[in-house]
């Protein structure tokens, strides 16, 4: 009786460490993929509509860019890993295109996480005349399309004018004017410095980006705090419900908007 209490015992014993096994491999490689290859983000402003709402989950491409001292910049509970110790971007480095959706560590403090669209490069001369984006000298086509409604996100529910932008490398996104002279709609002609970006938001009357100096706003964002380019939406859940509140999902769920591309 005796060997088969130790007999049980050890293959529960066995059983145990298998699965310890098997749950320190998942959260490694869980690791690897959040750190090296797609990371979670989720979107807390109104300053992408159309394109992004309050409540989209997306993965961000950390390939797209290759990694900088901020590629793994993150928390975990009260243990944080800041900026590597090197300057720019050596791996794997890719130039971000113009109107690429991207996750970025705000100039001014390196810690927080910011999503723009790139809309100027480096030695680009970037303006705002009248509501309608220049870039070096030429007006960015601008179409006016139907107006943007959202019961429970930007507008509560009342129509925002919306139009097509096209930019000249034929990437076309919609964006939101709600006041034809915003505080930024007029701007002064802004040169982008080499290894710098220009960055906006969807949402021109609510954006906070780089028509607005680094001290304020963004102003340029360098190449090496691109954490990555968003790429698809994963999950979306309108903003009047929480995420705990399960029993609300089947009304407050975007199922429309699962596993949509982000461009």
């Amino acid at each position: 009786m005796a060997a088969v209490a130790h007999t049980s015992k050890k293959k529960s014993e066995d059983s145990i460490w298998e699965t310890a096994k098997v749950i320190i491999q998942a959260l490694l490689i869980a690791f690897c993929v959040r750190t090296f290859l797609y990371q979670p983000f989720n979107i807390p402003s109104g300053s992408m509509y159309p394109t992004l709402k309050v409540g989209d989950y997306l993965f961000v491409s950390k390939l797209s860019y290759g990694y900088s001292k901020y590629s793994f910049n993150f928390s975990l509970g009260s243990f944080k890993i800041g900026p590597m110790p090197f300057e720019g971007r050596h791996v794997l480095a890719e130039a971000p295109k113009r109107g690429d959706v991207a996750v970025f560590k705000l100039p001014r403090d390196g810690e927080t996480d910011y999503i723009k669209r790139v809309v100027g490069l480096p030695g680009d001369h970037v303006q705002m005349r009248a509501g309608t984006l220049y870039i070096n000298g030429e007006p960015v086509k601008k179409e006016r399309v139907a107006d943007f409604v959202d019961p429970y996100g930007e507008g509560d529910g009342r129509p925002i004018p919306q139009y097509r932008e096209t930019l000249p490398n034929g990437v076309s996104y919609d964006v939101l004017d709600r006041e034809p002279n915003g505080q930024a709609d007029n701007t002064e002609e802004f040169v982008v410095p080499d290894n710098n970006y220009f960055m906006m938001g969807d949402n021109r009357d609510n954006s906070l980006d780089s028509r607005f100096s680094r001290e304020y706003g963004v102003g340029y964002v360098p190449v090496e705090n691109f954490v990555g380019r968003a790429d698809i939406i994963f999950f979306s859940i309108e903003p009047r419900a929480a995420n705990w509140e399960i029993w609300k999902w089947p009304f407050v769920i975007r199922w429309s908007r699962f596993l949509n591309l982000v461009d």
